[in-house]
């Protein structure tokens, strides 16, 4: 499989986002001589493509270098970059399904203004995503744990005073809810 710049860069920012960052030396040819050895993790995209795009990134204002004490240099997202980056992860959420449900709902419930319908419409999308069901239009509920992530959405959008999480252990509708998720 051959991947895009777009879905290199992407891989990249969401790397350094994780908070990997690249340890490395005076010189910029050893440093992209370190970057081409993780090629090899990432199948179909060629050295080429790696280091063009690490160029890119850095000439865009995504990365920036920090000269460290000891003199080496590490690579790491600069504002802009962990901007995209964040962006990129909220796509990649996922809520992990145990293998026997608590028994609890969480309900996710929001009143966001129209001023920022854009935002609204986004936290719609990130609780389809993550397999969430809309029982009313601002309200989903999930059967599994996902505080983590519903936060990491809300901190990310700044919606916090918008947005509440509930936990309910019993629904008059519960029956059909379960037949939807499986459990």
């Amino acid at each position: 499989m051959r991947y895009r710049k777009s879905e290199i860069s992407r891989k990249i920012l969401i790397l350094l986002l994780g908070g990997i960052a690249l340890g490395l030396t005076h010189s910029p040819k050893q440093y992209f001589k370190i970057l081409s050895g993780m090629v090899d993790e990432w199948k179909g995209i060629n050295k080429f493509s790696f280091k063009r795009t690490i160029k890119s990134l850095y000439h865009s204002g995504m990365l920036k270098e920090i000269k460290n004490k000891d003199g080496t240099i590490s690579v790491v997202l600069s504002e802009k970059g962990r901007e995209i980056a964040e962006v990129y992860s909220l796509d990649n959420l996922k809520i992990d399904r145990p293998k026997k449900w608590d028994g609890n709902w969480r309900v996710v419930i929001f009143d966001i203004p129209e001023r920022i319908k854009k935002v609204r419409e986004a936290l719609r999308m990130h609780l389809r995503n993550l397999g969430f069901y809309e029982l009313q239009k601002s309200v989903f509920i999930c059967p599994f744990s996902c505080v983590k992530e519903i936060n990491q959405i809300i901190d990310f959008y700044d919606i916090s005073e918008h947005v509440r999480i509930l936990m309910a252990h019993s629904l008059d509708n519960e029956d059909e809810l379960k037949s939807k998720f499986g459990i």
